[in-house]
């Protein structure tokens, strides 16, 4: 099925646009106005870049480190990092130190709820902070490999290679958390007191990228990004993805739908956009800012770039029964409209409503990713290939909306 576009645009065409300093770059709140007082067409014939913005906890994520062969050389089997435990059957030296890995000591939930200071969250962004981070390796021995221990500090210049790589980010929609139980409870969207005493939610809304393009038409594999502060990559659906969540009439998931696998240059982060949380009673994360470039190719991508946080609908879900007991019930929908306003209504309870995710971080991420775009330091990266889902499900949208 062919699309009649008025405004047909090519990545090429843009990129060279970039080069020359000639490119039009606005973000995803700024959109919103253009096309309403343009229309979709002029819009788009205008704008050449649309910059999305998210800044929140991002559980599936870690790094990849490789940190030296030493003299004698070691096979490491067991890492340590500042007494953080790391994944050490990669290679000889190649260790995967995951964001929710808590100190080996920790006494975890044991006096409840644990406080969970310091993580794999904290490591990393320590490293990008430019700190030394405490390494100790231990080995088994072997002929080839004769060291059984390597205990020193590093900082992550010093290291041969650091990549963040995360399986699991970005997340299209996610749970409004709310807690019916007559308890306090603590979970990884942050503490719900008993009978829904407050709501959490976890996404920039209007800003976040994936509602921006809910059918994948230019998020794919090979898309470059903004990731911790550098220029990263899409390298994989995301582990969970699911593209085949239910959808609205606007074609956005009404929940966790998409995900993205990315990666990037751990050594060319910044702290300030990689930042290691504590949730209390439940563990360490780390917090990822992520921004990524929409180009835009015709009216359609001007379509969904202009969605607003009113036509946006979040799962309200009980984590006080039904998310631990798994039995997939829907209290209702909430619009991100209402819960950026810092209240909303279930079953005729006010709530008060928390955001997880910073709404002012993830505007930085979008303004920093429009100027790398608008100085020439960022060009738009070609997806090689779609995510999964996304050729089948557009086609059906795309027929159920001209019949």
């Amino acid at each position: 099925m062919v699309a009649n576009y008025q405004v047909n645009k090519t990545y090429q065409e843009i990129n060279e646009k970039i080069k020359k300093g000639q490119a039009v770059v606005v973000t995803a709140e700024e959109i919103i106005d253009l096309v309403r007082r343009k229309g979709e067409a002029a819009a788009a014939r205008t704008v050449d870049v649309v910059t999305t913005g998210t800044f929140s906890p991002m559980c599936s994520s870690g790094a990849i480190i490789n940190f030296g062969h030493t003299k004698p050389p070691i096979k490491a089997s067991r890492v340590w990092l500042n007494n953080v435990p790391a994944y050490a059957g990669l290679a000889a030296v190649d260790v995967y130190l995951g964001a929710t890995e808590p100190t080996a000591d920790d006494p975890l939930n044991k006096v409840y709820p644990g406080e969970f200071k310091y993580g794999g969250g904290h490591v990393i962004q320590d490293l990008v902070a430019g700190k030394a981070v405490h390494l100790v390796a231990e080995a088994y021995g072997t002929d080839c490999y004769p060291n059984k221990r390597v205990e020193k500090d590093i900082t992550l210049k010093q290291l041969v290679n650091a990549v963040l790589f995360n399986p699991r980010n970005c997340y299209q929609n996610y749970n409004c958390a709310v807690n019916l139980s007559n308890r306090t409870i603590y979970t990884y969207m942050g503490p719900l007191r008993p009978r829904a005493g407050n709501a959490n939610f976890c996404t920039a809304g209007q800003l976040s990228p994936l509602f921006n393009d809910p059918y994948y038409r230019t998020i794919g594999i090979g898309t470059r990004i903004f990731l911790g502060g550098a220029v990263g990559y899409v390298c994989f659906p995301g582990t969970q993805h699911n593209p085949a969540k239910p959808r609205g009439e606007n074609g956005i998931p009404l929940g966790p739908a998409g995900t993205l696998m990315v990666l990037g240059d751990l050594k060319k982060m910044s702290p300030r956009h990689l930042v290691g949380v504590s949730l209390l009673g439940y563990g360490c994360s780390l917090t990822v800012g992520m921004g990524i470039p929409i180009p835009m190719l015709n009216e359609e991508i001007a379509h969904y770039c202009a969605v607003t946080d009113e036509q946006l609908l979040a799962p309200i879900v009980d984590y006080g029964h039904d998310y631990p007991a798994a039995t997939g019930r829907i209290l209702g929908q909430v619009s991100y409209a209402q819960l950026k306003s810092g209240k909303m209504t279930l079953d005729g309870q006010e709530i008060p409503t928390v955001p997880l995710s910073s709404l002012v971080r993830a505007r930085e991420v979008a303004q920093l990713l429009k100027e790398w775009i608008e100085k020439g330091q960022f060009l738009l990266g070609e997806p090689v290939d779609m995510l999964p889902g996304s050729e089948e499900i557009h086609c059906v949208r795309t027929a159920s909306r001209d019949s």
